[in-house]
């Protein structure tokens, strides 16, 4: 069983530069592949970025260039370092660890307003 627990969220200006945080519990972390996905209301939960245990990044056209996706083995923790943040980019934002099993933290809230 994985746990998986994001912070990092709140409100933001536009141009904002927050880091999302997501700390996993359990021995294997460095098995996951590690992804953050935003659901936006009314919208369905989509990807934003994921990073294998090889460290190969993805990432979603609409994100690409502002948003980089690392994590720390050591730490058991990955991280999504959004810069440039746009009113569009407001969403909840989960965390998604996948290997044999696959896991979902309980989201944050990011909200980009003046």
């Amino acid at each position: 069983q994985v746990q998986l627990v994001e912070s990092g969220g709140g409100l933001v200006q536009p141009g904002g530069s927050p880091r999302l945080t997501c700390a996993a519990s359990g021995s294997f972390f460095r098995f996951y592949a590690m992804d953050w996905y935003c659901q936006a209301p009314g919208k369905q939960r989509e990807l934003v970025a994921s990073i294998t245990s090889g460290l190969n990044t993805n990432y979603a056209d609409s994100v690409k260039g502002r948003f980089t996706i690392s994590r720390d083995n050591a730490k058991n923790t990955v991280y999504l370092q959004m810069n440039s943040l746009k009113s569009e980019d407001t969403a909840v934002y989960y965390c998604h660890a996948a290997w044999r099993d696959d896991y979902w933290g309980q989201g944050t809230q990011v909200t980009v307003s003046s």
